[in-house]
């Protein structure tokens, strides 16, 4: 197990993390976006690490989804979903997907004069903390892992990790569709893991922020001994570091407000996100973008 004063590269990281640049309160939101229902995921573990924190999500469900589609979409497609969390006046941005997270988080950091925060990096260094053996699998969309973004993150992070990534394009329909134990799903899932297990991992990252509702079927497929890194779970013990290092936790013990925003299909939205946020949705929001 590794410690986070022993990875090579972890300072350079972390003090590159884009500072404040206008005034913010603590009770202001943390603005979540996504290209549409997975990064719900990522708001379950915020609400679970930082309980009292308002909460302004956007999922562009117009548009979904991002990683077919090329960067420089992609890179205006992200620059409008941050311009709409910063008229909500958040203090922090959290960009939940993947896809924005790999080829457009410099767009996101330079439009939203707050801190930015991704998923990849804090992903790559949870890995970084757990592998033994050094040899860390990645699964995510085909554009994800076609990006590298996590094998350079975690390269930067440690040279000497080998890590092994495969793409699992099945997965989001399947999670969507709530075949989330379903017996083709552990089919396709042995399928898809099959080269990983025999890459001899100790450790997987969960690159798409559909997967963690997988886990229990992911873990039966290696049999429990490879640990899965949930990169919400990360990015939300990111957002608390920051937040602390910043003095912008949010002091209030009250009910926090929490607003979800779509681009379309605001009743869909709510039947699937459910699953992912864990309880119910309040009122989910249909907003134009240009």
């Amino acid at each position: 197990m590794s410690t986070l004063s022993s990875i090579p590269g972890l300072r350079q990281i972390l003090s590159g993390l884009p500072g404040i640049t206008m005034k913010v309160e603590p009770s202001q939101p943390i603005g979540v976006f996504d290209s549409g229902i997975g990064g719900l995921t990522v708001v379950r573990a915020l609400m679970q690490r930082l309980p009292h924190e308002n909460i302004v999500y956007f999922g562009d469900t117009a548009r979904v989804p991002y990683g077919p589609k090329s960067a420089q979409t992609v890179r205006e497609y992200a620059a409008q979903d941050t311009d709409f969390l910063v008229s909500k006046n958040v203090k922090l941005i959290v960009v939940a997907c993947n896809t924005v997270s790999s080829v457009a988080l410099d767009v996101v950091q330079k439009r939203a004069r707050v801190p930015v925060i991704g998923v990849i990096e804090p992903g790559a260094r949870g890995a970084a903390l757990a592998t033994t053996k050094k040899r860390v699998g990645v699964i995510g969309t085909t554009g994800t892992i076609l990006s590298k973004a996590h094998i350079h993150s975690l390269q930067q992070i440690d040279p000497s990790i080998s890590v092994f990534a495969q793409p699992c394009p099945l997965f989001v329909p399947l999670i969507e569709e709530g075949w989330l134990n379903h017996k083709a799903t552990e089919l396709i899932a042995k399928e898809y893991l099959f080269p990983l297990s025999l890459e001899k991992i100790d450790t997987l990252i969960l690159g798409c922020t559909h997967y963690p509702l997988l886990r229990e079927t992911i873990s039966k497929v290696f049999h429990n001994t490879v640990t899965l890194i949930d990169p919400g779970e990360e990015t939300a013990k990111e957002a608390e570091r920051v937040l602390d290092r910043l003095h912008l936790r949010n002091p209030s013990t009250a009910q926090p407000n929490l607003q979800f925003f779509v681009s379309d299909i605001p009743h869909k939205f709510t039947e699937i996100g459910e699953r992912f946020l864990g309880h119910k949705l309040s009122r989910v929001q249909k907003v134009p973008l240009p």
